[in-house]
Parts: structure tokens; C-alpha cells; sequence
């Protein structure tokens, strides 16, 4: 059997992450929606607290910060009108940073955050949010497909149980959705210690 390696290994992408100078950081659906209730998501407020001190790190750097929201209508958990459906508030954005509304797991389905990442001038983003199997995982692929190299910072993201579909465990599903982002889209750094300033 052959050693495992990873398709950004055979094609010489880098496998660092990129540091706060030189990147816009992403912050993806940190949403109350994902803090309590039906969609509480495994290990949220330990991913918070990372988001929450990468993202000082990142407006102490001068690094650009970019908010993403998830908008799924009026009584649904993703309601960016209702309470629940707002940025938590460690996290919120600050006057001058963007905040882009989806509609699509994707974050640059119908929405003007490519151009809003031109703008910026860096080719390089840290995506930060939720859920790691689902709308991290299509940004990271969008970001690659775009021409940016995304970092994932593993331990500011997290998901949830699926039982419908075989009763994964969170973590796995987590650890499993980081492994195939890895695998081309992105770099995965593993904590926010691993981002450099």
C-alpha cells in the first residue's frame, strides 16, 4: 500500500497557512441559529471563542474581515431579520466591514463577495465558521475556484449530528469534511496558534 498524500502535495500547492498580513479573513454563518435549538451544533462555543480571537487578532493587524450570513426567510432559523437568524454578538461586525447575505451553502453563489475580495487586493482568505461540512466546505471550493488560496482554521468551525444519514458523529463528519477540503481546495490549519500573524 502507498503512502496517503494529498492532491496539493502532488500538484506543489502550498501546504502552510497563510498568515493574517497578507490575507482577508472570511467569518462564514457564525449565526445564533447555530448557538441553541434544533441546529446547536457540536462544540459551538469553543469554535466562537477561536473566531472570536482570531478575528482580534485579525482587526488588530489591520487584516480586512469579511462577514458572511446565511438568509433562508422569514421563520426559518436563518431569518437575517429575527434574532436568531443575526451574528453572534462576540463576533458581530464592526463599522466598514462587509457583510455579505447568501442564499447557497456556496458564498459566492448570487452575491457580490467575489467582487467585494477583488476590491481588497489579496488573494489570500482564512475562512473561519459554520458548519464545516456544509457552507465552509462549498466556500473553501468556491474561494479555490476562484483563484484565492483559502486556509480553513480547523477549531473555529464545527457541525452537527446527521442521524437521518447513518447517525454520524459531529466530529467525525467534522474531522472527515476538513479531510476532503484539505485534500485540494484548501490549507487547514489546525488552530488559530497556527496562523500566523
Amino acid at each position: 500500500m502507498t503512502e496517503a498524500i494529498t492532491l496539493r502535495q502532488l500538484t506543489g500547492l502550498p501546504d502552510t497557512p497563510s498568515s493574517l498580513s497578507d490575507s482577508t479573513l472570511v467569518m462564514i454563518d457564525i449565526q445564533n441559529t447555530y448557538t441553541r435549538g434544533l441546529l446547536e451544533l457540536d462544540g459551538v462555543q469553543p469554535a466562537i471563542d477561536a473566531a472570536a480571537e482570531l478575528l482580534d487578532r485579525a482587526r488588530t493587524a489591520g487584516t480586512p474581515v469579511v462577514h458572511i450570513m446565511h438568509d433562508a426567510g422569514e421563520g426559518t432559523p436563518y431569518d437575517v431579520r429575527a434574532e436568531i437568524g443575526q451574528i453572534v454578538d462576540r463576533v458581530a461586525p464592526r463599522a466598514g466591514e462587509p457583510v455579505v447575505v447568501k442564499n447557497y451553502p456556496n458564498s459566492f453563489v448570487a452575491t457580490d463577495l467575489d467582487t467585494q475580495l477583488r476590491a481588497l487586493g489579496r488573494q489570500n482568505v482564512i475562512l473561519t465558521g459554520f458548519m464545516a461540512h456544509m457552507c465552509v466546505r462549498s466556500t473553501a471550493d468556491g474561494a479555490f475556484s476562484h483563484g484565492y488560496a483559502p486556509t480553513v482554521v480547523a477549531s473555529a468551525t464545527a457541525t452537527r449530528n446527521l442521524p437521518d444519514l447513518g447517525g454520524v458523529a459531529p466530529d467525525a463528519l467534522k474531522q472527515a469534511s476538513l479531510a476532503g477540503i484539505g485534500d485540494l481546495f484548501a490549507v487547514i490549519a489546525p488552530d488559530v496558534a497556527s496562523v500566523p500573524d
